[in-house]
């Protein structure tokens, strides 16, 4: 088998503003992008006894400009894993891997938080000759503005042995709007490496570039003078670096990516900054920090790479390997990790290409089996600043709210205008309960979950009155509009009171514990008739030959509660891969797109791994025949394999959904 082909291809992956992807099968072939596709330029040229190939992006900046690019190096190979990405590239009888990780180690997160990133370059001679190396490799303006019509200033900062330089817009304003097609416009970008013989720093324009490819001196250009418009100066920070004499022995050079947002989230009209400056540390000090410590950062990451890969493989095969590889970065660079004024921990989404809301429960609860696996910790992050805002008095209603706002500005929910309507209460008072509950049996915080019960007790209630047979309400898959007596979402009303039991249980009150789950057990009995359609279940009750993937079903296996009769997981496994499409299962009967998250969560409650397998693995080949060249979508279509939309969302935390059942962690 071959290895998978990205769609696209995690570079530098921190968080939803700093994370810079390569579209396209060649790291030559295109400018690198950010998320969103507008254009985060990087260069990488190598020149060679003399000769200058690329390794990275393109050298003409200008897409109306004529340029004859040098020849692009061959690339050999590429290995993605779940916090690395690794190129290999060959010419002129030089090997070249190039290495971008992002050290996203969920249970440290100090380093989670930390927005740095690493590229690391190692070069050797395959011919057995000797060979004169020197690397040049730039980032540009666009890093640091929403728009290129934007301007930037630029200057060194170096400090304490390490060469910095630093760009950013020229109008400093954090957080100043809200949106979802964006990329930040404050704070600043640094370029950074060690000081050594041979590495040199430049702040100027792509002209540098085009002069590392004559072999002339590089001119630096003062960007600290006056703003430089990023669409006609190209303004640039860059570094060459002389190996000198490279033969046999393998001769390294590391850099370090850095973005300073100064401020990162208003919250409740507070300004916060990132969980890593709650001590007063300075970006100097974080990128310092990255450089003493990356031997044991980036050991770190190779060794919880061959973890995930280890049990991934074991659980799901290698194909759900490459799924975990490509899910991984993405999941947790949707969100921002900060401290609020108190000093908890909040852990906020963004709903990437969707409608840029902020910590949207819907896009939490399918994140999560992630965050339950490595760091429920996280998961409590999620469920703080719903918790706040249900208790802010500005919250009229008795379910659970949507989100907080539209990021960056968290200041209530914007979702529907608030309109009754547009709310969706089963969901997402479903989700807030399985959430609180899975925190717990994962080894969360139970004190601050269980603190929250007259919360929990309000928003129980609703689901044992209206949960049942849901009224003519939106679902988390909001994108196919309203549905009546939705048969999935009563599944989660169902375990949305079986979590509610759990509450109560490890609270004390046995009593009431018990009381609840007799409560799920009756609307688990009578969902069982009113879903029941035959060889499987219905999308709605009363829609006979309709069907839907029940992915909620997964925490009854999950819980062991035993709720549903097995048999139902079994017809629906089966009835899912007679359904299969060449790239997936439908999510229902009513289209051919599907959700890769939902499809997971749907074939994890297979018995058997060729089962799960049979309906996973279209995933696969969607990712790896798709036209769209885009971070991975989780809808699409099962027929021809495009995006029908959503891209780089924190929900591919629920690839791992396989993972968090056979790691057996959820039963009390």
């Amino acid at each position: 088998m071959s290895a998978i082909r990205p769609p696209a291809v995690p570079l530098v992956t921190v968080d939803p503003y700093f994370s810079v992807w390569s579209f396209a099968d060649r790291l030559t072939d295109d400018h690198t992008r950010h998320w969103t596709g507008q254009r985060h330029a990087m260069t990488g040229l190598i020149r060679i006894d003399g000769t200058v190939r690329r390794f990275a992006g393109l050298v003409e900046p200008s897409a109306e400009r004529y340029y004859p690019e040098p020849p692009a190096m061959e690339q050999t190979g590429l290995k993605v894993t779940p916090l690395s990405t690794e190129y290999a590239f060959e010419a002129g009888g030089v090997g070249l891997n190039v290495r971008f990780t992002s050290p996203l180690l969920l249970n440290d997160l100090d380093i989670l938080s930390r927005p740095t990133s690493y590229i690391s370059f190692e070069t050797v001679a395959l011919d057995g000759k000797e060979h004169d190396v020197q690397l040049y490799f730039d980032v540009t303006g666009e890093w640091c503005v929403d728009r290129p019509d934007q301007a930037v200033l630029g200057e060194r900062v170096n400090e304490d042995g390490i060469i910095s330089l630093k760009l950013g817009h020229e109008k400093q304003e954090t957080v100043n709007r809200p949106g979802d097609d964006h990329r930040i416009d404050w704070g600043y970008l640094y370029l950074n490496a060690k000081e050594s013989d041979g590495t040199t720093a430049y702040t100027g324009t792509a002209a540098l570039r085009k002069a590392f490819v004559r072999n002339e001196e590089l001119k630096e250009t003062d960007l600290s003078a006056s703003p430089s418009v990023v669409r006609d100066v190209h303004p640039v920070l860059a570094l060459t670096l002389d190996l000198g004499s490279v033969g046999s022995t393998s001769a390294e050079r590391l850099i370090v990516l850095a973005y300073d947002d100064i401020d990162a989230m208003e919250y409740f009209g507070d300004k916060l900054q990132a969980y890593w400056k709650r001590s007063g540390k300075t970006i100097q000090q974080a990128i310092s920090e990255s450089f003493s410590g990356c031997e044991s950062v980036l050991e770190r990451c190779a060794e919880f790479d061959k973890q995930i890969l280890t049990e991934g493989e074991r659980s799901g095969g290698v194909r759900y390997g490459d799924l975990l590889s490509l899910s991984y970065r993405q999941a947790i660079a949707a969100h921002k990790l900060v401290s609020d004024t108190e000093g908890d921990l909040l852990f906020l989404s963004k709903e990437c290409y969707s409608n840029g809301c902020l910590a949207t429960v819907d896009v939490s609860y399918p994140s999560i089996p992630l965050f339950l696996l490595y760091n429920p910790a996280l998961v409590e992050a999620m469920i703080r600043p719903i918790v706040k805002y249900a208790r802010s008095g500005d919250w009229p209603f008795d379910f659970a709210p949507h989100d907080i706002g539209q990021y960056p500005l968290g200041n209530g929910q914007v979702y529907g205008e608030n309109k009754l309507e547009y709310q969706m209460p089963v969901e997402e008072s479903g989700n807030m309960l399985v959430m609180a509950a899975t925190t717990c049996l994962a080894g969360g915080n139970r004190e601050y979950i269980l603190e929250q019960m007259d919360l929990w007790e309000a928003w129980v209630r609703y689901l044992v009155e209206y949960g049942l047979d849901p009224e003519n309400q939106l679902c988390t898959d909001d994108f196919a509009g309203h549905l009546a007596r939705n048969a999935n979402l009563s599944v989660k009303a169902v375990m949305g009171v079986a979590s509610f039991s759990i509450l109560k249980r490890l609270q004390g009150d046995d009593a009431e514990a018990e009381r609840y789950r007799s409560i799920a057990k009756d609307m688990a009995d009578k969902w069982s008739e009113l879903a029941a359609d035959g060889d499987h279940t219905k999308l709605a009750f009363g829609q006979d030959g309709t069907w839907s993937l029940k992915y909620n079903l997964i925490w009854d296996v999950l819980y062991g509660t035993e709720l549903f009769d097995p048999e139902i997981f079994r017809s629906e496994v089966s009835w899912y891969k007679q359904r299969r499409n060449a790239y997936g299962t439908p999510l229902d009967s009513r289209a051919d797109y599907t959700k890769a998250d939902w499809l997971v969560w749907a074939a994890s409650l297979a018995e058997d791994q060729a089962d799960f397998a049979a309906i996973v693995s279209p995933l696969w080949d969607m990712l790896n025949e798709t036209q769209d060249r885009v971070p991975f979508s989780d809808w699409t279509d099962t027929k021809t394999a495009r995006q029908i939309g959503f891209q780089h969302r924190s929900v591919l935390g629920g690839i791992f959904m396989k993972l968090l059942k056979d790691r057996g962690s959820m039963s009390l």
